[in-house]
């Protein structure tokens, strides 16, 4: 089946840069008609053409939906300054205004809009169906409370300590010295293990971002420090036992990693205010082969469609 996609680009008015974006649509698509559309959100470090774009959106499309997949702000081929920032406040803005856009197309449903995220993009698109009514429903595959994960393991269990250095070196940067950029990963496998890198995540994320496997220009596995503070005080799932109550689909590996997508996915199925909410383990999957292995990636997609199906 040959895959039909346009390339777009859009901006909000509240932002002074585009964001570059990808429409998938099915293959029998009529611009005269009226379908569901799925903004699909990628993960943290990644871009539009890997996991959220090459997998999910395509797989959405092929079952009948128009689906958007974007560069979130600073990264990718999407504008904002400076690079390489992950800023959670901004990620969630970015859906709005990706949901903004699927508003002007003439084929879209604007009743019938849905989101779909990995990983960080899973926290994301569920803090922006919180607050966003125009998204009716919202699926999560091994999604990651970047707050949380930042507070965490990437702020080296000492979330203050994190923010002094942060602090200090935004104060530099002001008084013109050059951004740290830290890389977020070894630069192979086999440079993590003989470094003593033990954890699933970070060695699969390795092998998925810096291998053929996974590997895309767009796609930055590094941070600019001085912006990263922004993440410690943010939690993707605040409030969510009162405005969660979207139908939510929460799709997640049993082989848990130091991203913690199987304790966040959990922990929102069980916080969620959503009366029709789903909760799939894929058995011996970790966090990475929900990315892009054949079976487990089947699986979540067969979940999410018939998902999508009942409730736009």
């Amino acid at each position: 089946m040959t895959e039909r996609t346009e390339r777009v680009s859009f901006r909000s008015p509240g932002m002074d840069w585009d964001l570059a974006g990808i429409l998938h649509f099915p293959a029998d698509f009529d611009e005269n008609g009226s379908y569901p559309a799925i903004v699909s959100v990628h993960p943290i470090g990644s871009c539009k053409e890997q996991t959220a774009g090459n997998v999910y959106a395509k797989a959405l499309a092929e079952a009948g939906y128009v689906v958007l997949v974007f560069d979130a702000s600073y990264q990718g081929e999407s504008g904002g300054q400076p690079r390489l920032v992950e800023d959670p406040t901004q990620r969630v803005e970015d859906v709005r205004v990706a949901v903004d856009h699927l508003m002007t197309l003439p084929y879209v449903d604007a009743d019938r809009i849905g989101g779909i995220g990995v990983c960080g993009g899973g926290g994301y698109v569920i803090n922006a169906t919180m607050t966003d009514r125009r998204i009716k429903a919202v699926t999560s595959i091994t999604g990651v409370n970047f707050g949380r994960l930042s507070r965490e393991s990437f702020g080296g269990y000492d979330p203050i300590g994190a923010l002094e250095q942060m602090a200090a070196q935004r104060t530099a940067e002001a008084r013109g010295a050059d951004p740290r950029v830290d890389n977020l990963l070894p630069a192979s496998v086999e440079a993590g293990r003989e470094a003593g890198l033990t954890d699933i995540d970070v060695l699969e994320a390795t092998d998925y971002y810096k291998t053929g496997r996974g590997q895309s220009a767009g796609g930055a596995t590094s941070a600019v420090l001085s912006r990263r503070a922004a993440a410690i005080g943010w939690d993707a799932f605040f409030d969510a036992e009162q405005l969660l109550t979207r139908p939510l689909l929460v799709v997640i590996g049993d082989k848990p990693g130091g991203f913690g997508a199987y304790r966040d996915g959990q922990e929102i199925y069980g916080r969620a205010a959503s009366k029709d909410k789903r909760l799939l383990v894929v058995e011996d999957t970790s966090h990475y082969d929900l990315y892009d292995r054949p079976e487990p990636t089947r699986r979540a997609i067969e979940a999410a469609t018939e998902f999508f199906g009942t409730h736009l």
